[in-house]
């Protein structure tokens, strides 16, 4: 999306499905290109503090006392900088649905800025998919790529506890397959889940001198995990 230089991407998913890690990583590799990235939380985010929070990403000094309308200026003259010079501007917003109304008019004023075919800027907005509706039409209407990240299967969910401990240095056999099957099903394929009750099933299992997690060990952790949730 990014090197085809299109406008706006939506990115959707149910909480925990690895959204945020997904746009940080995208943010990591737009940085390594050696292009601007910025990558931002619009949860409780006030407009005076989202445009701030831009403008320091992306390295652009402005001070703090400087009238809305001069911030504006620098943040659309890096734009225009930016694509002179053909390089890349990435805007990743997560939270989005979580945004204010007013903070939502800021992202569609930079999503709208330059509408040219030259146009380097690319803002890529993550949201949960039960509530894309509070985006606004605005905004949906200038997505022009969308990707729902999916939970994960049985499979992922196997594959990501046997990557895990084996860069911990353990044996995947620490969790046995019913196990990691019970906590698939438990955390309904969320990966932030899955990683959360696997946290505490190994802690429990080493609390009570156990060689392997079992399904006890997991429901045990479940029913913690949903006290501290």
């Amino acid at each position: 999306m990014i090197e085809e230089h299109r406008r706006v991407g939506l990115l959707l998913g149910s909480s925990g499905c690895g959204k945020s890690l997904l746009l940080e990583i995208i943010a990591r590799r737009v940085r390594a290109w050696g292009r601007a990235a910025a990558k931002l939380s619009l949860l409780g985010a006030q407009p005076d503090d989202f445009l701030a929070t831009l403008l320091d990403q992306l390295h652009i000094v402005v001070p703090d006392k400087a009238p809305l309308w001069r911030k504006w200026q620098c943040l659309e003259r890096r734009f225009r900088e930016n694509r002179y010079q053909k390089l890349e501007t990435v805007i990743l917003l997560d939270d989005v649905d979580e945004a204010t109304p007013d903070v939502l008019t800021q992202v569609a004023r930079i999503a709208k800025y330059d509408l040219t075919p030259d146009s380097r800027l690319t803002v890529i907005l993550a949201g949960e998919t039960d509530r894309v509706g509070r985006i606004g039409e605005t905004l949906l209407e200038l997505v022009e790529l969308r990707i729902d990240v999916p939970a994960w299967e049985a499979d992922d969910t196997a594959g990501f506890l046997t990557r895990a401990l084996e860069q911990a240095g353990g044996q995947p056999s620490v969790i046995d397959h019913e196990a990691a099957r019970r906590m698939h099903e438990l955390a309904d394929g969320s990966p932030r889940r899955v990683r959360q009750l696997a946290d505490l099933a190994l802690l429990a299992a080493a609390g009570s001198n156990l060689d392997t997690v079992n399904v006890d060990t997991v429901e045990a952790a479940c029913e913690q995990l949903g006290v501290m949730a």
